[in-house]
């Protein structure tokens, strides 16, 4: 039985099926489920048993003959969380004692690092994990601080020679898209946001550059599909010698335009832009550009191909977006 942590969630959900797939289900999830429609995401998913995050040590003790590996892709994801308290706590300190429990018990832990460890870089994204290199890391936000201070404390204990799991993996996911996220809010990515915005009858909205040499629109992220992110995470649990911090992206740039026109060409639609301003506050620590270096992980023999952006978003209106049930 695998374990995964934040089951319900976004990513979680994803490798959940992915998991089904590729006959390695049911699962065990633990996660909050609250009172919105987050069960959905897992609605279709066979599962082996459930437990909340509070009770996770216990399933784990209680379980502990039967858990191949735990894949740990639960926290708090928004980027705009103040309250440092809780991140600690649920982001860095359940991480810890996950790593505790998986190195006495010997399983192996794959874990959501995130590219917002880098902060306001915007070239050089090098996954090394040495402690010079993560320690010259500067993010931008308490989450991605957050995220940052685990893979400091992993990379730490596995380069003191102290005790760890068979095989550890933090992956450093980029701008993440597809099914099931839904529920994130205001941290959906800008695809659904102006899929939804269409289907309500509003326009297509972004933000003006404020950059010398980048146009309106020309802000470029790597968007990287949700199940191809997925399959990615199997690759590293099928592969247990491989061990470290490692991108999780396409390797490729692409505009917020080109989301626009590949998201027209699969609604068979022409698509209009209206540029706006962006937020004061927003602009001194506005990205214009990422870009996953993937050199490391493709050095280890990571050998999948990621679906190009037309084709994650022909997938997501095709198969998803477009239809009333909308979950994987």
């Amino acid at each position: 039985m695998i374990v995964v942590t934040g089951a319900a969630g976004f990513i979680g959900s994803n490798i959940l099926a992915a998991l089904e797939a590729a006959g390695r289900g049911p699962a065990a999830a633990i996660d909050w489920l609250g009172t919105g429609d987050k069960w959905r995401n897992i609605s279709k998913r066979r599962i082996a048993a459930f437990a909340p995050p509070e009770e996770a040590f216990a399933f784990l003790a209680d379980n502990a003959a039967s858990i191949e590996a735990v894949i740990h892709m639960g926290a708090v994801s928004d980027t705009t969380e103040r309250d440092v308290d809780r991140l600690a706590r649920l982001n860095i300190q359940f991480s810890v004692r996950l790593w505790d429990w998986c190195a006495l018990a010997g399983k192996p832990l794959i874990y959501a690092s995130s590219a917002a460890t880098y902060g306001a870089i915007e070239a050089g994204f090098i996954d090394d994990d040495a402690a010079a290199a993560l320690a010259a890391l500067r993010p931008l936000n308490p989450y991605g601080w957050s995220k940052k201070a685990v893979d400091d404390i992993f990379a730490g204990r596995a380069a003191s020679g102290a005790p760890r799991p068979p095989q550890w993996v933090g992956l450093k996911f980029f701008n993440v898209y597809g099914p099931n996220e839904y529920h994130k809010g205001d941290m959906q990515s800008v695809a659904v946001k102006i899929f939804d915005s269409l289907q309500a009858g509003g326009g297509v909205r972004l933000f003006k550059s404020h950059r010398d040499g980048v146009t309106h629109g020309g802000q470029r992220r790597d968007f990287v599909y949700v199940k191809d992110a997925a399959r990615a995470v199997l690759w590293f649990l099928n592969n247990p010698r491989v061990n470290g911090i490692f991108n999780l992206g396409t390797g490729a740039s692409r505009s917020f335009l080109d989301v626009v026109e590949s998201l027209g060409r699969a609604m068979n639609r022409g698509l209009e832009v209206e540029y706006i301003d962006m937020p004061e506050g927003l602009r001194g620590r506005y990205q214009y550009f990422t870009q996953a270096d993937m050199t490391k992980a493709r050095r280890h023999g990571f050998d999948l191909t990621f679906a190009s952006l037309e084709d994650g978003l022909m997938d997501y209106v095709g198969r998803h977006l477009g239809h009333e049930d909308r979950y994987l």
